[in-house]
This record gives structure tokens, C-alpha cells and sequence, in this order.
């Protein structure tokens, strides 16, 4: 039997309500990205209707459609893919959230591009805690440097941090590298960011190490929405 999108919302939502529980963090202390990449707007409408109101897009034009085609329905989107210099202007018009800043530059043109009338950017750093040479992110070591940089920059609010650590198997294991990204956003509140709040880490694979470790988002797609549409990308 195959369930529909809001039968598989419901699941993943209380998958994430057992584990606040589990791991003693407060009811509703972790917010949901629903991952919507490759999947049509009816999907996305499918889901909003089910309550969700989060959703995480990785390629910009196929954002920008479903963004036109839903303009009408209260969103949040998040972009979570790799930052192009040449797309800067439509992330920093069109989105509520950035999860994937890792370069001054990059910083500066999204500060630079954003409507005033549409406020601050919201802004996560994105962090290689697993020293990746593969993977992208501003390593631990640079990550002060790169935070005062984008806090200085009105057009952007710098709200906390994200990474994609190496897979793992073993939750101990995951822990530990969630854990790094947890002590990172501590120490950056420790010396003068207090709005660095946000933990942008955690899968389907990985999600209960992450809320274990203080994760307040986690991005879920193919558990929500299913396979990834062929085709799409």
C-alpha cells in the first residue's frame, strides 16, 4: 500500500516528536524542512495542505517556477544547494532563508541584492565539520572569520549554522560530528552573535543524531515525497 504525502508528513513528523521526546528537548523545538527538489508544485500543495509550511529547494530555476506557480500560498522557502555567483540575485529576492553561505563573496552580493522592502535575509554559514576535501563549507578553524563578516552586512541576519557530515552508520558517530557544529554555534553566541541560534543539520539517514546534538532543523525529503522525479534536475 502506498501512502499519500500527508500520510508520510504525519509519519516523519512524529518520527521527529519522538525523538524532542527522546532526547528531552522541548515539544516543537525542531522545525521541518520538507525537501520539495525535483518534486511538482501539486506535491508541495499536497503537503501545505497536510500543514507544512517549510520547504527546501536545491536548484534555483526549478525553485522559481514552483515559487510563481504557488505565489499565492503562505511558504517559506530554503534555498539548501550549492551558491552560484550568477544566481545570488534571485536567491536574495526570492527566498526567506540561505543555508549554505561559505564565502565572504558570496555574502556580500546576497547583502547587496536583497529588496529592503523584504527585510534582512535570513542566513546560515555552512560548515565541512568532517574536513571533506569533496564537501563543500567554511571550515571550523575560518568559520569566526566568515561569521563577522556576514554580521556585519545589514541586507543579511546571520541566524546559525549548517553542515552535511560524512555518512555514518554508527548514531555515536553522527553524534559527534553534529556535535562539533553544536559547539561552534555556542561558542560564535559566547562571543557576540546571539542570534546564531539555528541548526540547519540532520536527514532522514541521521536525524535522530541531530536532534540529540541540538538540531532546530531537520530537511526530509524522499521520506515526505518519495523518490526524487527523474528528469527534473
Amino acid at each position: 500500500m502506498t501512502l499519500s504525502i500527508p500520510e508520510k508528513l504525519a509519519a516523519v513528523a512524529s518520527r521527529v516528536h519522538a525523538c524532542e521526546l527522546r532526547h528531552a528537548r522541548p515539544q516543537g523545538a525542531v522545525r521541518l524542512i520538507a525537501v520539495s527538489k525535483t518534486q511538482p508544485a501539486e506535491s508541495i500543495l499536497a503537503a501545505h495542505a497536510a500543514g507544512q509550511r517549510d520547504f527546501g529547494e536545491n536548484y534555483l530555476q526549478e525553485a522559481l517556477d514552483k515559487m510563481q506557480l504557488l505565489a499565492d500560498q503562505p511558504l517559506t522557502w530554503h534555498f539548501i544547494g550549492p551558491i552560484q555567483s550568477n544566481k545570488t540575485r534571485e536567491l536574495a529576492s526570492n527566498f526567506d532563508w540561505v543555508h549554505t553561505v561559505e564565502r565572504e563573496k558570496i555574502a556580500r552580493r546576497l547583502h547587496e541584492q536583497r529588496p529592503p522592502a523584504r527585510g534582512p535575509l535570513n542566513v546560515l554559514l555552512q560548515v565541512n565539520v568532517s574536513g571533506e576535501a569533496s564537501k563543500a563549507g567554511v571550515s571550523l578553524a575560518e568559520l569566526p572569520t566568515l561569521a563577522a563578516a556576514v554580521a556585519a552586512l545589514p541586507g543579511l541576519k546571520l541566524r546559525g549554522l549548517m553542515a552535511i557530515p560524512a555518512p555514518e552508520a554508527d548514531i555515536d558517530r553522527q553524534r559527534a560530528a553534529f556535535r562539533l557544529l553544536a559547539d561552534a554555534a555556542k561558542r560564535l553566541q559566547a562571543e557576540g552573535y546571539p542570534d546564531c541560534t539555528e541548526l540547519s543539520m540532520g536527514m532522514s539517514q541521521d536525524m535522530e543524531a541531530a536532534i540529540a546534538e541540538g538540531a532546530t532543523m531537520v530537511r526530509i525529503g524522499t521520506d515526505i515525497f518519495g523518490p526524487r522525479i527523474k528528469g527534473s534536475e
